[in-house]
């Protein structure tokens, strides 16, 4: 980690440990339709992005009901849950530790931008990062652009940035800025999800950072 000098962290599963809280919040709705509900380990297996995708392989029906209503739907029932979440205590040692080792750090997140901002206030995280960049709408769309716009914004250097996620999409996302990239399989995909990838870099937590 020495040779970094930037940290782009992903927020969802890779800081916020809010696995359970979406399990939680997609059985809701699964319940309400009659669909078979989601273990850790399914659920695991299916998410994926765009998470339109991942609703249509767990049984919704987009010929019958609106994307529109049922991401809102999602949402309402994730907010009501999001405080009973917190931040992995490996990502808090971190976040500490980068701190003390002079490396910016950022959020990239699929998370909408004031559901986001109020998350890391609450948690009492907002002033570890140089900048925190969340998504306009609530559709956790891709987060390729918004991180071409941190690198543009804050001259960034791809080989000295390294971005921190969980899931294949955030693979796509260092691919595509150029930069180092560690995939955490204790979020919100499989460890064989990611490493269909091809990634070099899979841990299974935080804390295979904080020991190596």
């Amino acid at each position: 980690m020495h040779r970094f000098k930037a940290i782009i962290w992903d927020y969802n599963g890779t800081l916020l440990n809010d696995i359970e809280i979406g399990i939680e919040s997609i059985n809701l709705m699964l319940s309400k339709r009659n669909l078979p509900l989601l273990t850790s380990e399914s659920y695991r297996e299916v998410f994926t992005f765009p998470v339109k995708d991942y609703y249509e392989k767990v049984g919704f029906d987009f010929q019958k009901e609106d994307w529109d209503l049922t991401a809102h739907e999602f949402i309402a029932n994730y907010t009501k849950l999001l405080p009973h979440s917190d931040i992995f205590t490996e990502a808090r040692i971190l976040l500490d530790l980068f701190k003390k080792q002079d490396k910016k750090q950022f959020i990239l997140s699929a998370m909408e931008m004031n559901m986001l901002k109020d998350s890391t206030q609450h948690l009492n995280i907002q002033d570890f990062f140089e900048e925190i960049s969340g998504i306009n709408d609530i559709y956790a769309s891709s987060k390729i652009e918004n991180g071409k716009n941190l690198f543009q914004k804050h001259q960034l250097k791809a080989e000295d940035v390294c971005l921190f996620g969980d899931t294949t999409h955030d693979y796509e996302v260092a691919q595509s800025l150029g930069c180092h990239c560690y995939l955490i399989a204790s979020g919100h995909q499989s460890i064989e999800k990611l490493k269909a990838t091809g990634c070099p870099n899979i841990i299974k937590s935080l804390n295979d950072i904080i020991t190596e």
